[in-house]
């Protein structure tokens, strides 16, 4: 009996990551790319269309971002499940994803053999979480808890600095590189990248040396 190929739609505006990432899932065997959508109004668009199995979602795109792209396809299309793969994994970005009805969550550093797990394990009914994002939700869940204590101990973080944010300057005041950074708290690169910008503009930082003598100054270490 022949297996029923896995019917996946890809979602991202960028061009060249769109047509790398139908190229490579499409050679995933069992699995078969039936579109591509080149933003979130053309992902739930597609994915009326076509019914896929599963749709593979940016998050940042114009015209509909892909949280609320995929809470339009899970409530219209509940047996269509959704894979994020994005270059975030912040709480700004992660957990709206979740809460719209994501069921997978990669970065796109992620190989080709974490792709092809995480949509094996959709199509199960299964949640597929990169180790960066369930860190994240037990950090959270751990923060939540102690919330009190949290609010005391932040409220005086300097320049609206978020507690990763701290933690993610005291390691480059320590002398950390970004690929250690992503090791001590199992982050992705690109998701300490994005920590460091935040961090940059926040305190008004052009370099790695301005932002130590800012940790050093404001006791952040």
């Amino acid at each position: 009996m022949t297996k029923v190929a896995l019917r996946v739609v890809v979602a991202d505006d960028q061009r060249v990551v769109r047509e790398g990432l139908a190229m490579l899932i499409g050679l995933l065997d069992g699995i078969e790319v039936v579109a591509t959508a080149v933003n979130g109004l053309d992902a739930v668009k597609q994915a009326q269309l076509h019914r896929p199995d599963i749709v593979v979602m940016d998050l940042r795109m114009p015209r509909l971002d892909g949280a609320q792209a995929t809470a339009r396809i899970r409530s219209e299309l509940p047996q269509t499940q959704v894979l994020v793969l994005t270059t975030y994994a912040d709480d700004d970005a992660l957990f709206p994803a979740l809460r719209a009805g994501a069921l997978g969550y990669l970065t796109k550093d992620a190989s080709a053999e974490e792709i092809e797990h995480a949509l094996s394990a959709l199509a199960r009914g299964e949640t597929h979480l990169a180790p960066e994002v369930q860190h994240r939700l037990v950090t959270a869940t751990l923060d939540a808890q102690e919330a009190p204590i949290l609010k005391a101990s932040t409220a005086g973080l300097p320049h609206g600095l978020s507690p990763r944010e701290a933690e993610v300057l005291a390691l480059i005041a320590a002398g950390l590189s970004n690929t250690d950074i992503a090791r001590q708290l199992v982050l992705s690169n690109a998701t300490v990248k994005t920590h460091i910008n935040h961090i940059f503009a926040k305190i008004g930082a052009r370099d790695r040396a301005q932002a130590v003598h800012y940790a050093y100054d404001h006791g952040v270490t």
